[in-house]
């Protein structure tokens, strides 16, 4: 008995989520256009970082060659960008990585995706909001900021910041009635500030082309040592103790453009704002592929722009790290650019806060309707807003803002983001592998008329028939499968390769991180298991590309499978590893409070807890003609509800999309 509630408990934690793909009924307005999405993407991920990370990064890491480290960067972030296009339009619902965990690798999984980018929108949005108060009070002469230090004063170092920002939090509640009013008027005010920041960086593209010199991209060791070029300006001091590289393009050597490409990666998060759209965007299949993949290449053309001008105009090593565009545009005699860097400085925090407050509050709607979190936060206005979720997401945010300094957990925010980038090129990797058995003859049953019944029925015995069955298994079904469709063995195969190679590029960047001294020096074990490691990556791709995919039609398609994925996964591993010991404490901490919730709470009022492993609203719906809401023939409702009983029997309630 022991061992049956074992197992029933493990298949509680894998219960996987059912989704009808062919319903578009939501609670939510159905409002945002293709233009809508792209302003979106571009908004959240161009923020404030476009005018600091170029001089940073070019200055300490790549130099000129910064381009070619944002070329790289872009490259790593467009591999998880085509996989969230691919899961856009395969589940076009709201929920981002957390609905594409739910219906791929189960419950638990899709619990610790979203419980974590929860944490990271909440964190983005603090931040990003003290990081706007602070530059506004910069412009007017900091007087917000003696004001709170001579009055509120907050005496714990290490725990609460030097003063409460009370600005940071007006804006953040300014910006949580915004969206309670409704998506499209947020939508609107952040395609203004989005045109407004696009327009100030091609100013400054055009700019940079016109008042700088290819010299600047070939400076000689010689002219670095002397201080030429430059050695009258005023940041000149700041450099004579500082290793400035070789000078040349890259005078940091190809190391340095692989350090700059890991710093400027993160730079290209916040495109997957646009997969929490999937119920208020027209026609999401098309809309949110076009989305993601449009605004990352706007993206990168504004960060490839903006740093090539940027290092045209002034000498890498005299770059300024935090503010390097006015300082930029005074060194070429364009001291007035400044105002208009930072009018596109603001516009740019603006729509930066927007990209992460915008889906924190969709995630908690769609974890809070699926029973995960507590069900009143799924409570919608009438203009169709999800406004619960977003007054409470507004609140956390702001008391954040409020109290913390937040410098030490903004890497937090990276664990988050990046976990979710690995379960999703995960979950397409999983899913174009599967069979799709069920779903299919479910839906063609529900919409035929009573005249089309009989047809139907034998349609559908004759698709029974053309299924693949589990063959036996051996060396040469495993890497030549007689059938071209997928079946129950290939695709447990996949995952046994996908899990697999998932340990061993957590084995490979762990050595790579940690034991980075011995494979410099040489030393064989290190060699030795590296490259062990690496064939047995390479062999269990190879099985994984032997497998029959699925023939379902989508809108968009990852290409190059199994490759792509499998990278994107090992580059987001890699950046997770390089983060230090006190920022996976802060997440382990994060992680426990977040079991302790779903084990006392969620897991017992999931919507996927019901006995049938459907919920009963969406039972109710099964059993109604789609074309007309009325009820079904007792023939077709019959052929239903013994579907569902065979999908429960056969897999416990778990159902591929």
């Amino acid at each position: 008995m022991d061992c049956k509630r074992l197992i029933y408990f493990g298949r509680q934690l894998v219960r996987r989520k059912y989704v009808d793909c062919t319903c578009e009924e939501t609670r939510l307005a159905r409002c945002l256009s293709t233009v809508d999405l792209v302003a979106l993407g571009v908004g959240s991920t161009l923020g404030a970082g476009v005018y600091v990370l170029a001089g940073a990064v070019a200055r300490e890491n790549a130099g000129p060659a910064i381009v070619i480290s944002f070329l790289i960067a872009a490259l790593a972030s467009v591999l998880a960008g085509l996989c969230y296009a691919e899961f856009g339009a395969r589940v076009p619902k709201t929920g981002s990585a957390y609905l594409y965990s739910y219906v791929t690798v189960g419950e638990l999984w899709a619990f610790i995706t979203g419980w974590n980018l929860i944490l990271s929108y909440v964190i983005g949005t603090s931040s990003v909001a003290r990081a706007w108060s602070a530059t506004f009070d910069e412009l007017i002469g900091k007087h917000i900021e003696v004001f709170c230090r001579q009055y509120m004063t907050m005496k714990a170092p290490g725990v609460l910041a030097e003063y409460p920002d009370i600005f940071a939090v007006f804006i953040i509640l300014l910006l949580t009635g915004l969206l309670s009013f409704g998506v499209k008027e947020s939508a609107m005010v952040n395609k203004v500030f989005t045109c407004i920041n696009v327009l100030v960086l091609c100013f400054v593209m055009v700019s940079g082309f016109v008042k700088g010199t290819l010299e600047n991209w070939q400076l000689s060791e010689d002219v670095l040592i002397n201080g030429t070029n430059g050695s009258d300006f005023e940041n000149h001091t700041q450099v004579s103790n500082w290793n400035y590289g070789s000078g040349g393009f890259m005078p940091y050597g190809f190391t340095g453009v692989l350090s700059g490409a890991a710093t400027c990666f993160y730079a290209f998060v916040g495109f997957d704002c646009i997969a929490t759209t999937g119920e208020e965007v027209k026609n999401p299949q098309r809309a949110i592929p076009i989305g993601i993949v449009a605004s990352l290449l706007i993206c990168f053309v504004a960060y490839f722009g903006v740093s090539a001008a940027l290092t045209l105009m002034m000498p890498y090593y005299l770059l300024d790290k935090n503010s390097p565009l006015p300082v930029a545009f005074k060194y070429v005699g364009w001291d007035g650019a400044k105002y208009a860097v930072a009018v596109g400085s603001l516009c740019a925090l603006s729509t930066s806060l927007l990209g992460s407050m915008f889906p924190l509050p969709r995630i908690v709607f769609a974890m809070a309707r699926d029973g995960l979190l507590f069900r009143f936060l799924s409570g919608v206005s009438e203009r169709k807003a999800p406004i619960v979720s977003t007054i409470a997401a507004g609140v956390l945010s702001a008391i954040m803002a409020f109290l913390f300094d937040l410098k030490d957990l903004v890497d937090l925010m990276s664990i988050g983001t990046l976990l979710a980038y690995s379960l999703v090129a995960a979950c397409v990797l999983v899913l174009r592998y599967q069979p799709d058995q069920f779903s299919n003859a479910t839906y063609q049953m529900a919409n035929t008329t009573d005249a089309d019944m009989n047809e139907s029925v034998s349609t559908s015995d004759s698709q029974v028939g053309v299924l693949p069955e589990s063959e036996e298994f051996s060396l040469n079904t495993l890497l030549f499968p007689e059938s071209s469709l997928p079946s129950k063995q290939s695709g447990f195969i996949v995952n046994t390769c996908v899990c697999l190679i998932g340990v061993l590029i957590l084995i490979f960047c762990l050595l790579a991180v940690y034991a980075k001294n011995p494979l410099l020096e040489g030393k064989a074990w290190c060699i030795g298991l590296i490259v062990v490691v690496i064939l047995l990556c390479a062999t269990l791709t190879g099985i994984i590309w032997r497998q029959p995919e699925s023939k379902t039609k989508l809108s968009f398609k990852v290409p190059l499978l199994p490759c792509l994925p499998i990278v994107s996964i090992l580059v987001n591993m890699y950046l997770m590893m390089q983060l230090d010991r006190g920022t996976w404490i802060r997440f382990s901490i994060w992680m426990v409070m977040g079991c302790i919730i779903y084990f006392a709470y969620g897991m017992w009022n999931s919507s996927e807890s019901n006995p049938s492993g459907f919920p009963a609203d969406r039972t109710a719906r099964g059993f109604k003609d789609a074309s007309n809401g009325e009820a079904l023939p007792p023939e077709k409702e019959a052929f239903l509800q013994n579907d569902t009983e065979y999908v429960v029997e056969s897999g416990n309630g778990e159902v591929d999309v």
